[in-house]
């Protein structure tokens, strides 16, 4: 049921003035209309939407979330979807496509996995704007004069090239001969200013102060030092207008940003989230992969900074994954195998426990499962006490999930109890890393080689030891080891760099092997997509 764009605005209380449509199914919404607050009686409440550790088959967490919009709106509530754009990275790659799937997907969904509204590439044209500016500062010794070994400020693409991780610029006398890198658009510290903004004054802010390199001094050079920040605000200024669109079933849904949970804080933009508090009375969102990478920073960093809090949260989880985790085969069933998987399900329930927040379990359901497996799961979630419903969004769309939606709505705080943060601010950079590492992963203790000491202590001279903290690393794991499969234990994580996001407002620590630029697999999804007769074809979904 595919609805014009301006009964979805209308639908959102929005009027016309505060709304421009962005060629078929898609529209802008203007600043102003998110300034204007809760246009409905009552409170709107969010719903946090993360998942147990993903495998290669993928656990369908965005048809889950897109599912349960669906869900609400059928048992008669007013719900909004707020999710991520996709990045063409994935899409390309091994993913095919980010718009969930089945009967519970976006909304022209090849628009919106593709160019949507040009976003992702005015991020990454600001960025490489201020690449550029960094290398004319160097071409031609401008002041402040940045060193151009300690130059920190990378070049981004969105899409998975691997190539181009590690270069050399400057080659034939165009340039200071240097090292640099390239990293994927959702990885940019732009994307994760853009996403945490609170508006075009507050991103202003952010990037007036993200720092590009040190002069031979040590001294920080900032966007702002460099007369960047103004034409960087101009390159965003439209890009950071909320996105509305909608799912299959016509409910409203708002997709804006798209930074990745394992290199960055996996969140879709506050600006989305305002919009749709102010706008609805269910607001549905995720954070990317799995709790321990997306919840945890869902938390620490967004909802820390933008005062934001969850009246419910839904950890999905597949028996498909469970088996996996369980050491089986994932197209055979195994009821040992799955028992054995659980152990990865409920670590990441007991995770979300540590905010001080009571979860949801969501078992998305595929053909291949039987019932002895669902039976497993259901004897050991509800014997903990923790509420389970089956979902079927893919092949059922919110009528999969209307069970899903009903816990939802009888479990959620009807006023909202702050959550409780994983550390303060205030504590050293270590404690923190030592506590997102040792209580969420699961981790016996933390390495630190002479480079992540050596970043600890650049970090306290500039005084912003009080960030909270980013962890890059795989997805694959509750460790940092991808090769460690269900919920290890007696690991230790190691911690190779910390980077600084002045402008964003974090630290990123890296842990293990983690890399800013993914790589194509060996058959990449872009051999599947084509135009054939004048239709968009191979994209996942």
């Amino acid at each position: 049921m595919t609805r014009p764009i301006g009964e979805v605005a209308a639908a959102l209380g929005l009027e016309q003035h505060e709304w421009d449509g962005w060629g078929p199914g898609r529209a802008k919404v203007t600043l102003d209309a998110v300034d204007r607050g809760r246009v409905r009686d009552g409170q709107g409440r969010l719903i946090l939407v993360t998942a147990m550790t993903p495998t290669p088959a993928g656990e369908g967490k965005t048809t889950t979330s897109i599912g349960l919009v669906q869900g609400l709106a059928r048992i008669g509530e007013n719900a909004v979807a707020c999710l991520r754009e996709p990045s063409l990275g994935p899409v390309f790659g091994a993913k095919g496509g980010g718009t969930g799937g089945g009967l519970s997907r976006l909304q022209p969904a090849d628009a919106i996995d593709l160019h949507f509204t040009g976003d992702l590439h005015a991020i990454t044209a600001a960025n490489n704007l201020l690449a550029a500016m960094v290398d004319n500062n160097l071409y031609h010794r401008l002041e402040p004069q940045i060193d151009a070994r300690r130059v920190l400020w990378r070049r981004v693409m969105d899409m998975n090239d691997r190539a181009l991780r590690d270069v050399i610029t400057g080659l034939g006398g165009n340039g200071s001969v240097r090292e640099a890198n390239v990293d994927i658009t959702a990885a940019s510290e732009v994307m994760a200013a853009f996403c945490l903004a609170s508006g075009a004054e507050d991103l202003r802010a952010r990037i007036a102060r993200i720092i590009v390199g040190f002069s031979s001094s040590g001294d920080p050079v900032t966007a702002d030092d460099l007369g960047a920040t103004g034409a960087m605000m101009a390159l965003l200024l439209d890009a950071l207008r909320p996105n509305i669109a909608q799912t299959t079933e016509g409910v409203p849904a708002i997709i804006h940003g798209g930074p990745f949970a394992n290199i960055a804080h996996g969140c879709s933009s506050v600006l989305g989230t305002r919009l749709g508090l102010g706008r609805a009375d269910w607001v549905v969102t995720e954070a990317g992969f799995a709790f321990d990478l997306g919840g945890e920073k869902f938390y620490d960093i967004k909802c820390r900074t933008a005062g934001l809090d969850t009246a419910a949260v839904v950890v999905v989880g597949t028996i498909r994954a469970l088996r996996w985790h369980g050491g089986g085969d994932v197209d055979t069933p195994d009821p040992a195998a799955v028992a054995r998987g659980l152990a990865n399900l409920q670590k990441h329930v007991e995770n979300v426990g540590v905010f001080g927040e009571r979860p949801i379990v969501a078992l998305n359901r595929r053909p291949t499962d039987t019932a002895e497996e669902i039976a497993v799961v259901r004897e050991r979630f509800l014997g903990l006490g923790i509420p389970i419903a089956e979902a079927d969004p893919y092949g059922s769309g919110g009528e999969g999930c209307t069970r899903l939606a009903e816990l939802v709505v009888e479990h959620a705080e009807r006023e909202s109890i702050p959550y409780t943060p994983l550390y303060q601010l205030e504590q050293p950079v270590m404690e923190k890393v030592t506590a997102i590492a040792t209580r969420i992963y699961g981790a016996s203790s933390v390495v630190w080689t002479k480079r992540a000491k050596s970043d600890l202590a650049r970090i306290k001279r500039l005084g912003l030891s009080n960030l909270p903290v980013c962890m890059a690393k795989t997805q694959s794991s509750l460790s940092d080891d991808a090769s460690l499969r269900n919920r290890p234990d007696g690991f230790a994580v190691t911690v190779q760099d910390v980077r600084i996001n002045a402008g964003a407002g974090f630290l990123v620590a890296i842990l293990g092997d983690m890399l800013r630029m993914p790589g194509l697999p060996k058959r990449p999804n872009a051999l599947d997509i084509d135009v054939r007769d004048g239709k968009i074809v191979g994209l996942r979904g």
